[in-house]
């Protein structure tokens, strides 16, 4: 958004209070304080001609701003230099992930609109201030369904238990191992698999007697002996492979309802 929508629209301010919370932290830049309301502060005193750009704001809770009121800052904090260079020059400083992503996102947009498909733009802000208007809670499956202008006024959340996958990777890929010192050590990784499984895979376990007797499904850490981990909701205990069936082989995710 620019120009008057930004200026004049439902996110007037909200975009920048979350930049600002973002940036100093969300704890009060001259005592440090945290978990309390929070005001947005003037560093330079618009009484004395600063202004509302975003390097000129940053968070103090109440007691330090009432104290600070019209005062120069470097008047303020006269006595404690160490605080007042730390605050002037995070001043100066944009936040970096913000920055690396305005690098990119407009390149990434023109190559996504030659898709054909429709796109549009949205921010971190109207992300929030949806979620916020719709009463829900944060949660990453959540907020995709709250991005961008195109977010319907009523949104009526049918799913209870979204499908949640965490990349997990494929393992070590070292092919030399060093010692305790660093030092490479002539020894080949072993095989990742054995007897037909690999630590990873989602197995179901029948197992007819003993202490463990049941059924149970979960993921396996293989040996390469015929007694595997099992971690099936409970606490792991060992399985022989010959009770176990792979339902899905490892491919470097865990997947797993939420709660």
């Amino acid at each position: 958004m620019s120009g008057i929508e930004y200026q004049q629209g439902e996110l007037l301010g909200y975009e920048v209070r979350e930049y600002v919370l973002q940036k100093w932290g969300r704890k009060c830049i001259y005592c440090g304080a945290e978990d309390l309301p929070l005001e947005v502060e003037h560093i330079h005193p618009k009484s004395q001609g600063g202004s509302n750009r975003v390097s000129n704001l940053a968070l103090a809770c109440h007691t330090c701003n009432q104290a600070k009121g019209n005062r120069d800052i470097r008047e303020f904090l006269s006595g404690k230099p160490t605080v007042l260079n730390r605050i002037l020059k995070q001043a100066k400083a944009p936040l970096k992930d913000a920055a690396a992503v305005n690098a990119t996102r407009w390149k990434l947009y023109q190559q996504l609109k030659e898709t054909g498909l429709p796109i549009e733009v949205g921010t971190g802000g109207l992300t929030k201030f949806n979620r916020t208007r719709l009463g829900l809670p944060k949660t990453h499956w959540l907020d995709a369904a709250c991005v961008g202008k195109s977010t319907p006024d009523r949104l009526d959340v049918a799913v209870e238990k979204p499908l949640l996958v965490a990349a997990k990777g494929h393992g070590v890929r070292q092919r030399c191992r060093s010692d305790r010192y660093g030092f490479p050590r002539a020894v080949a990784p072993k095989a990742k698999s054995f007897q037909g499984f690999q630590t990873g895979d989602i197995v179901k376990a029948t197992i007819p007697q003993g202490k463990f007797a049941g059924n149970y499904t979960g993921r396996i850490a293989i040996r390469f002996r015929p007694s595997f981990r099992l971690n099936a909701g409970v606490k792991p205990f060992d399985v022989h492979p010959k009770y176990l069936t792979t339902v899905h082989q490892s491919d470097g995710y865990e997947y797993r309802f939420s709660k």
